[in-house]
């Protein structure tokens, strides 16, 4: 009798143990999917964000293309030597665009020596594109854009490169995050994935970090070189890429963490349990 007894409630113990053991697995398992999910999502904005040319826009009127000035500026904007005053000019002037990685203006598709013909309600436009190279992404940036002789202004030069370097930082976190999410899958364990959400964490930091330095050298751009009549700025869409996968990567890093710390806190009172 007493056997029984000691029998049936082994088994409800067993069974108990094995129901709210399957629970947990559930739920860390739902939230490790969600993770990853975020963390997919946001490496594929930071990655657009990174390749795209649209972190900053210039909105300016339609510019004449008889004029002598704008072809000497158009020109001096594909040349190799063009200092930050004078791709500046330009993209003010011109429609521009700029990235990470090239500046863009809008100009008309022919151009004429002589006057052109008469213009009409539409005529062609084409995007001209010119890339930074590694040379002018590390050049030193002056106190007067252009101006050689005016000193280093170095908090505009750091704060490009940090806006030059952070992004491919995160992107590289992230990529190796994912590689240790993967092996927690392969091992079926959730405990490589406290690792996982660190990195995904400072791949945040690093992306917020990007965006800040990036809107401070815009703001004090502005400051040094007045943006001219009639022309309006803005943020573009690569731009809230970034500041869309910045809050992606901390909820991903906060799943990571909650599920790998709880699912660890969890096993380790249900060992204590099964023991007794």
């Amino acid at each position: 009798m007493g056997g029984d007894r000691l029998e049936n409630k082994t088994s409800v113990s067993v069974a108990s143990w094995s129901s709210l053991n399957a629970r947990m697995d559930n739920r860390f398992a739902t939230a490790f999917v969600i993770a990853c999910v975020l963390s997919l999502i946001s490496t594929i904005y930071m990655a657009a964000s990174i390749g795209t040319d649209f972190w900053y826009e210039y909105r300016s009127p339609v510019q004449e293309n008889s004029s002598d000035l704008n072809k000497s500026i158009w020109n001096d904007f594909a040349s190799d030597e063009a200092d930050e005053k004078t791709y500046s000019d330009a993209l003010f002037r011109y429609n521009g665009t700029v990235g990470l990685w090239r500046r863009c203006i809008t100009i008309p598709q022919n151009t004429y020596w002589y006057s052109p013909p008469e213009r009409t309600e539409s005529f062609d436009m084409v995007t001209k594109c010119m890339s930074f190279t590694l040379n002018e992404q590390f050049m030193e940036k002056f106190v007067e854009p252009g101006n050689h002789n005016s000193g280093i202004d170095l908090l505009r030069t750091y704060l490009w490169r940090c806006q030059f370097l952070l992004p491919f930082v995160s992107l590289g976190l992230m990529c190796f995050g994912a590689l240790i999410g993967l092996s927690a899958c392969i091992c079926r364990s959730l405990y490589p994935t406290i690792a996982t959400g660190i990195l995904h964490l400072l791949a945040g930091l690093c992306t917020l970090g990007s965006v800040s330095c990036y809107v401070a050298g815009i703001e004090l751009l502005h400051q040094k070189l007045e943006l001219p009549e009639n022309v309006s700025g803005e943020f573009g869409w690569s731009f809230c890429l970034a500041c869309v996968s910045a809050p992606l990567q901390f909820m991903a890093s906060a799943l990571f963490i909650w599920a790998a710390h709880t699912n660890r806190k969890e096993y380790t009172l249900m060992k204590a349990y099964r023991v007794a």
